[in-house]
């Protein structure tokens, strides 16, 4: 089994933080004025809820929920100031789920994809290898990815999709809770990613690990010990 992340693995990290993310927060007011009440509503008290765990000292926007629509200004200001911090948080990812699904489906989003992904996950489906996404964000946001990427819909390769709701991507009790719903010995298990921590968690588990390691992010190559470095995943059989 071949368990991806995507983030600087399959897929640039600047599509993510230059295509993904602006394009959520540009539509991010118009969503939240034009969703039905009866799905926005349980959203934004989800987010309050979020906003009022915050310390103190986190200077989070202020929360006022008198009205819908103060409830809404309040909601629309926390997830400015969520995505200012790039923080993982469950309901700001709902929201911009939602939201990349209408760009996909108008065709103004396209997943990017490195050239060696589409070459790498035929070798390994012909292989009989199961393929597998662990990703910080959304399972939704995966399935919208990989269905409307530059190379096609490629969710016909992929078998299980798993987000932070499985667990911290940063702590191998959650790669031991995905090789149990994979039903896969944990040491039959390939994690590639592109983050050290994530693979010293994986390995933590029982997996084996590389890093991946592309042109874009060469400048954050650790130099010590490690996990084995690839750079294409034509390195890989």
């Amino acid at each position: 089994m071949v368990l991806l992340d995507i983030e600087g693995t399959t897929t640039p990290v600047s599509f993510v933080t230059e295509v993904l993310f602006p394009f959520a927060r540009e539509r991010l007011e118009d969503f939240l004025a034009t969703l039905p009440p009866e799905e926005r509503d349980p959203l934004v008290r989800a987010l309050g809820t979020e906003r009022q765990a915050e310390p103190p000292e986190a200077r989070a926007p202020a929360w006022c929920g008198a009205t819908p629509d103060e409830a809404r200004a309040s909601a629309l200001a926390y997830s400015h100031w969520l995505m200012d911090r790039d923080r993982k948080s469950t309901t700001l990812k709902s929201f911009q789920g939602r939201i990349w699904k209408e760009g996909y489906a108008s065709g103004a989003l396209k997943g990017a994809l490195y050239d060696d992904v589409l070459p790498a996950l035929k070798r390994w489906t012909a292989s009989e290898r199961r393929l597998a996404i662990f990703s910080s964000g959304s399972v939704q946001a995966q399935r919208l990815l990989f269905a409307h990427s530059t190379a096609g819909d490629l969710t016909g390769f992929l078998s299980a999709y798993f987000d932070t709701t499985t667990g911290p991507k940063r702590e191998p009790d959650s790669y031991r809770k995905i090789a149990r719903a994979l039903a896969c010995p944990p040491d039959d298990a390939l994690f590639l990613s592109d983050v050290e921590a994530e693979l010293e968690a994986a390995a933590g588990a029982g997996l084996r690990t590389a890093l991946c390691v592309r042109r874009e992010t060469e400048a954050d190559t650790p130099r010590g010990s490690g996990p084995p470095i690839i750079r294409s995943f034509d390195d890989l059989e």
